[in-house]
């Protein structure tokens, strides 16, 4: 993986609906510009997606609402 400006290196977190049991795992970082960055937490060198902060909010204000 090629690392980007915008990927952060550290400050990774696991998402809250992550388990121990081999499931869903997805860790998030806040990047420096602002953004959000989700990688799979199973295998991080396969890099991160990017949300800018807008489209990210709008992302879980619909999860919330949904659940």
């Amino acid at each position: 993986m090629t690392s980007s400006p915008h990927i952060p290196t550290s400050g990774w977190f696991k998402s809250s609906r992550t388990n121990d049991q081999g499931g869903m795992c997805v860790e998030a970082a806040h990047a420096p510009d602002q953004s959000m960055a989700i990688r799979d937490s199973k295998d991080p060198s396969r890099g991160a997606f990017l949300f800018h902060a807008r489209p990210w909010e709008a992302f879980l204000d619909s999860v919330k609402r949904q659940s």
